[in-house]
């Protein structure tokens, strides 16, 4: 009980009658003028003067120093008024281009898909004759490249996948050379 503090501890009454002096404040010893230290030479920005051992100072906040890199800019809403959201999707035109059509060999062979589609170039990724592994493989790392480069990656035949950048259409004239070469369906 007494470890739990439930139970006053008994060893501890003889200190009852101990009388602490509580109005007596101690003073700091004054600083020796042998215990300051030399000023500091001249630096920009650094208070002038004795520099004092860390336990007799008061903590004070540096003052800024004017490097020139870093400005504020000025806002033009009033102050507490938080800027309306910027969109996040910059609208561009849209261009038509050629679709590239990539026919892997191996894994080796995506990235030329990731080296054209981040050229904003449409790619035809025909995965037909590839074993089961590989073309799962492939379809991953094309899905997930489409989805960091902001495009988009549609299934247009079996084992025929086109991506698309966000900015980029295929032409109507595009998808029927596609579909004479058996790659289009949709």
């Amino acid at each position: 009980m007494v470890y739990l503090g439930l139970q006053d501890d008994d060893e501890f009454d003889d200190y009852a009658d101990y009388e602490y002096d509580d109005d007596a404040e101690e003073e700091p010893a004054p600083v020796s003028q042998s215990r300051q230290v030399a000023p500091v030479p001249e630096l920009q920005g650094a208070p002038q003067g004795p520099v004092l051992p860390r336990s007799q100072t008061e903590f004070r906040e540096p003052a800024p120093l004017d490097t020139g890199l870093v400005r504020p800019v000025p806002r033009d809403d009033p102050p507490g008024m938080h800027p309306s959201p910027r969109p996040a999707v910059v609208r561009t035109s849209i261009t038509s281009a050629r679709v590239h059509v990539v026919e892997p060999q191996g894994f080796n062979d995506a990235q030329e898909v990731g080296d054209r589609l981040k050229a904003n170039q449409p790619v035809m990724l025909n995965l037909r004759g590839l074993t089961r592994e590989l073309q799962r493989r492939l379809i991953d790392f094309s899905s997930g490249l489409a989805y960091a480069v902001g495009a988009t990656m549609q299934k247009v035949d079996d084992h025929v996948f086109l991506m698309t950048p966000t900015n980029v259409e295929v032409s109507q004239d595009e998808k029927e050379r596609l579909r004479a070469k058996g790659l289009y369906r949709v």
